[in-house]
């Protein structure tokens, strides 16, 4: 990756041959990470300078700064490589608690529907038993009320019947004596 070419770029500067790099495609790559740095004005005027002269007439020998800019550039882009690594680390740990947590809770909602399931079941069954406690019992109290009704008509008939009775005996009783 651009650690690599910055890393290659700096070894080959280091031993003097950073002219057979700057003929590759990697110079590119390192000439767009000059760009894209943040770099001073400085030494991206040098960097700049460097990649496009390399070491032809126009180049006077600084490599000890260029190997300076680039071991900045990839100490830079290792700090970098770093802090995305350890965000992403620390963004898939918050992943996996927050999956576990959404797990537990999908299991504790899956319980609490399947009680609640249950009791409405459980309650459909009641009202159907209350239901049926309910016809029974009216039933019953139709039941109850011709038995009252019929009561009340016989207590009036063996009431007229007894005064019939209690009057004939007076009767005889008075006819006797």
């Amino acid at each position: 990756g651009l650690l690599a070419h910055v890393e290659l770029l700096s070894n080959l500067i280091s031993k003097g041959a950073g002219g057979s790099f700057l003929q590759s495609n990697a110079a590119a790559v390192v000439r767009t990470l000059t760009i894209n740095m943040d770099l001073s004005s400085v030494d991206r005027d040098m960097m700049s300078s460097f990649l496009s002269e390399g070491q032809g007439e126009g180049y006077a020998p600084q490599s000890g700064q260029i190997t300076g800019i680039l071991k900045q550039m990839k100490d830079t882009m290792e700090a970098d490589l770093a802090d995305v690594t350890a965000a992403e680390e620390a963004a898939k740990a918050s992943c996996a608690e927050l999956v576990a947590a959404k797990e537990k809770e999908i299991a504790a909602n899956s319980k609490a529907i399947e009680d609640k399931t249950k009791r409405l079941g459980e309650t459909g069954v009641k009202i159907e038993e209350l239901k049926e406690n309910l016809e029974d019992t009216s039933a019953s109290y139709e039941e109850d009320k011709k038995f009252l009704a019929d009561l009340d008509k016989n207590c009036a008939t063996k009431t007229a019947e007894y005064e019939v009775v209690k009057k004939t005996r007076a009767e005889e009783t008075l006819a006797i004596a």
